[in-house]
């Protein structure tokens, strides 16, 4: 009768419209109850950060290699980079989240990542290193107690290891754990479900205020939804996949990360040469939604999506040069009055939007490429103009005779400070409630006739 029952769940689950099922998905402890954003910010930026927008989140990468003498914790004496990170952005009001991407970088790797990453994570004392070095961080943030830091671990490792795994099981993949001899690794799998044991393990010793965060890559199930347009039962497989896979790790991650992209749609355009095919249209931003909710319901995971590219076709700063390169997304999640672009991401299980470019060269909303205000001619239709304003005003838009102006002390952003404003003014319309979680999951239909 048991049997029967398991078998007979996912049909039953197929009947509760998808919005319930995610909405069911627990937030991590001590999570916000509205809809966040943030972005990528580098060490002391905290206090300019939150004179912008009262941002929920900042994030910075720690990577460099565990055994190469280079990693984060080399950065400041004592592995403080992380502590000195996370102090400034609780004195700002943000919480922080670090990526931890060191398998990639670590020795001896070599080859393709996914070869590099694959070596890595079986050689013993690779790992031992990994570990020891994971376990620093988390005596670091740790310290803070009672204080949320967020670790994003390994984007892009998960969906390697997926593309190596037989059936979508991540006990097929194997990896050092506790071959490395350190002691709370004790009696885990050498395996990649193992490893991913392993990350919570350390956490659960050492910082329990750490809430840890799983990467999901759309491309793991070898098809990448953004490139090949697949109908909506194929999302909604492909959705499937990606779950069975992430419980097949038996690791209870506190919450799941996603991305669009790592670079603005022209940088690849222009830079890489892909014919335009990175772009967005409506139809891929609601494939993309579906595939998060299938995940999160299958997961039971609520989702961050991270390092949004910071693009946008309406400042004229964004020409399709080095650091000014277009993209859409920040003005389709923010530039969309009725909000309904936001509320299908939120109903998939998204409970935070973290922007910033992963590659030198796409644009950022700084002054990194050090040009100050640019207004360049307009180019597909961008006709919003920048100038600077006073430190610490508030973004709005004025007409100087035709032309649209955005008045923002950070027009100097190389986005023309388009990101900055709407960003403010999300906060200023009051930021969007998560969906309540039920104190039950939502029932299934009891008058079902099932037909075997």
């Amino acid at each position: 009768m048991k049997t029967q029952r398991v078998a007979v769940l996912p049909f039953l689950l197929a009947l509760v419209p998808m919005s319930a099922q995610v909405q069911a998905q627990a937030l991590p402890a001590g999570w916000p109850n509205r809809l966040e954003l943030g972005m990528a910010d580098g060490p002391g930026g905290a206090a300019a950060m939150r004179v912008s927008a009262p941002f929920g989140f900042r994030y910075q990468y720690l990577a460099g290699g565990a055994n190469t003498g280079n990693g984060w914790a080399n950065w400041n004496t004592n592995g403080d980079f992380a502590r000195f990170y996370i102090e400034d952005s609780l004195a700002s009001g943000i919480i922080p989240v670090f990526t931890y991407y060191m398998m990639l970088q670590s020795t001896p790797g070599g080859g393709s990542e996914s070869a590099a990453v694959f070596t890595n994570l079986n050689n013993t004392a690779t790992m031992t290193a990994y570990y020891n070095d994971l376990k620093l961080f988390f005596q670091k943030a740790g310290a803070f107690t009672g204080r949320k830091v967020v670790l994003h671990v390994e984007p892009d490792l998960w969906g390697y290891m997926e593309q190596r795994s037989t059936n979508d099981d991540a006990s097929t993949v194997p990896a050092k754990v506790a071959e490395t001899g350190i002691p709370e690794l004790a009696g885990l799998p050498g395996n990649v479900s193992g490893f991913a044991r392993a990350v919570l393990r350390l956490r659960d010793a050492y910082a329990p205020n750490v809430s840890v965060g799983y990467h999901i890559s759309v491309w793991g199930t070898n098809i990448d939804i953004g490139l090949s347009n697949p109908s909506d039962s194929a999302v909604d497989a492909l959705a499937a996949r990606a779950a069975a896979f992430y419980r097949s790790l038996a690791a209870n991650f506190d919450v799941a990360f996603a991305e669009f992209s790592d670079r603005d749609a022209a940088f690849k355009q222009y830079v890489y040469g892909d014919g335009g095919q990175s772009w967005f249209d409506a139809e891929d931003f609601r494939r993309s939604a579906r595939f998060l909710a299938g995940f999160s319901a299958g997961a039971g995971k609520r989702i961050v999506m991270w390092q949004i590219p910071l693009g946008n076709t309406k400042a004229r700063a964004q020409n399709n040069t080095t650091g000014h390169y277009q993209d859409n997304r920040p003005e389709w999640l923010l530039d969309d009055s009725s909000r309904s672009h936001l509320a299908a991401f939120r109903d998939a299980g998204v409970v935070a939007f973290l922007f910033g470019g992963g590659a030198g060269g796409t644009t950022c909303a700084c002054d990194g490429q050090s040009d100050g205000v640019t207004n360049p001619a307009p180019i597909n239709g961008n006709t919003l103009a920048s100038e600077t304003a006073a430190p610490g005003s508030a973004p709005v838009q004025v007409m100087r005779g035709t032309t649209p102006t955005l008045v923002t002390p950070y027009a100097a952003d190389d986005d023309g400070g388009f990101f900055r404003w709407r960003a403010w003014q999300y906060y200023q319309d009051g930021p969007m409630t998560l969906s309540p979680v039920p104190s039950t999951p939502p029932s299934s239909p009891t008058n079902l006739r099932i037909v075997r």
